[in-house]
Formats: structure tokens, sequence, C-alpha cells
């Protein structure tokens, strides 16, 4: 009986993460196709509420908002300790690993952040957060190329995202500059 109730919950979940990966594809689909950007950040605040709300129902949504209160109070230890902690319960959650990046990136830790980014790239190939995040390392570690690559692969994704825009047309700039 118990084997069967283990099949029965594998099952659920399964079907519970082909809805929510269902529900994202429609979202990255209408983000990239918006060009008002009230509405634009209307669909990036319901990719990052998918994003940062865990599959499961075990504490590591309340644990991802725990640390995110003490990285924006500028507790990178604690935050750090709680997203590797994340990243141990769940390995596959791309958000734990975006948050520690971030943590990595305040406290100028730019090649670890790099790496955790490097992950979340991996697990969601779409996350314009770690994209964006990749591009300001870049910069820190002095690889325009990289970071205007960066760029405009959030503006594949998020056409309207002018954060994105205006820095692919300094690093642009800068590049032609250089070359000069």
């Amino acid at each position: 009986m118990k084997v069967f109730k283990i099949i029965i919950i594998f099952f659920s979940l399964q079907l519970l993460a082909k809805a929510e990966q269902s529900s994202l594809n429609q979202l990255f689909q209408k983000l990239k196709n918006e060009s008002d950007q009230n509405l634009a950040y209307r669909i990036e605040d319901q990719i990052w509420k998918q994003w940062t709300t865990h599959k499961s129902d075990d504490g590591l949504t309340e644990l991802m908002s725990y640390g995110t209160v003490l990285m924006n109070n500028q507790d990178y230890d604690s935050a750090k300790k709680i997203f590797t902690k994340i990243i141990k319960k769940d390995p596959s959650w791309a958000e734990g690993w975006n948050k520690r990046a971030t943590v990595y990136y305040y406290q100028k830790e730019y090649e670890l952040s790099q790496a955790d980014i490097d992950k979340v790239i991996e697990l969601e190939e779409r996350h314009f957060g770690a994209l964006s995040g990749q591009g300001m390392v870049q910069i820190k570690l002095d690889n325009l190329e990289k970071a205007l690559k960066s760029y405009k692969k959030v503006l594949e994704i998020y056409p309207s995202n002018r954060s994105a825009q205006t820095l692919v047309d300094e690093i642009e700039k800068i590049i032609k500059e250089e070359t000069i």
C-alpha cells in the first residue's frame, strides 16, 4: 500500500511540474511578444513568482523568502548559508543558485557568482535575471564582449527590457571607442 501511495505522489508531482512548465512557457511567449513596458513588467512579476516558488511544499519557498530578506538587509553571510542550504536540499531549483550568485556578486566574489550563474542557466536557459547578473559580473571582470553577449541574450528573451537595451548600447559604444 505504501508503494502505491508513493507512486501516486510521484505521478502527481510529475503532472504538477508539467503544468508549471507549460504556464512558464506561455509567460515567456507573452513576454517576448509584449511591447508595452507596463504589461511586460506584470508578466515578469509572474515569472519571478514561479521562479521563487518551490514546486513542493517542504518549506523551501519560505526559506527562499527568508534568505532574500537577509540579502536585502545586507546580511550576506547569513543569506549565503540559507541559499546554500536550499541548493543542498534541491540542486535542481535554479533560483537557489541564482540568489546565491547574487550574494557572491555583492561580496565581490565574481568568479563564484559566475559559477552559480552557469548553473542557473544550465537549469533555466531563459533566466533573464541570471543573464543580467552575468552581464554585471563580466563587466566587473572587464570582459565586455561576454557582458554584451549576456545582455543581448536578455533582449532575445525579454525584448522590451529597457535596462538591457541601455547596457547593450553603452557597452557597444565602449567597445567601439576602445577599438579606435
